[in-house]
């Protein structure tokens, strides 16, 4: 069973227009999982697709997990205000493009980022009115196991994932709604409530 608190820190757009959702929480807790779940039951929820300098993980694709680009291109993308968000993690760079943001929201639909910490304040700086969600592991313990069983990640990355999610889990105040991902049913539950 999952827990939602609710803060109620960002401001409420007016009624009829949709809100930007941003989900965040440490690395691990399995951000990607809830909104797969909910994406599959729901696939009018549109997930804006951030731009990355990672390479590709084995099953990811172009234009679905992300953008796949080089350094230069991100380079322009960040000189250029094209991203409404980016953050560098793991010695990689992450940003979401601005305009499909935006034309989502002008069209009318509600939309989900998915992004980490520093990715959530800077949309929080520029884009008050977001509804921040936080995702929290049911213990410390249990997001340890989550992300040395990956078998992605080498050692000194998981290592340095670790050190970041210390970071992360003590910024959980600054969002409006804390979930604990015991059951990615009952949390994409949730998060699709708060999308409505």
């Amino acid at each position: 069973m999952s827990t939602a608190v609710s803060r109620g820190t960002s401001p409420v757009p007016p009624a009829g227009q949709p809100r930007l959702t941003v989900l965040s929480g440490p690395s691990g807790v399995g951000k990607s999982t809830v909104v797969a779940h909910m994406r599959k039951a729901h696939p009018e929820v549109w997930l804006s697709v951030s731009a990355t300098t990672r390479k590709p993980r084995p099953g990811e694709r172009e234009g679905v997990q992300y953008f796949f680009v080089e350094d230069e291109e991100f380079d322009k993308l960040v000189a250029n205000g094209e991203l409404l968000e980016w953050a560098e993690f793991a010695g990689n760079r992450y940003g979401t493009p601005r305009k499909a943001v935006l034309d989502r929201l002008e069209a009318g639909e509600p939309v989900l980022l998915e992004i980490d910490l520093q990715g959530a304040r800077q949309v929080r700086e520029t884009m008050p009115e977001a509804q921040l969600v936080f995702l929290a592991p049911p213990s410390w313990d249990e997001l340890v196991r989550r992300l040395t069983g990956r078998g992605t990640e080498s050692p000194e990355v998981i290592e340095r994932r670790l050190k970041v999610a210390k970071i992360e889990l003590a910024a959980e105040s600054e969002f409006d709604t804390t979930l604990v991902n015991t059951s990615v049913e009952d949390v994409a539950r949730e998060l699709l409530a708060l999308l409505s």
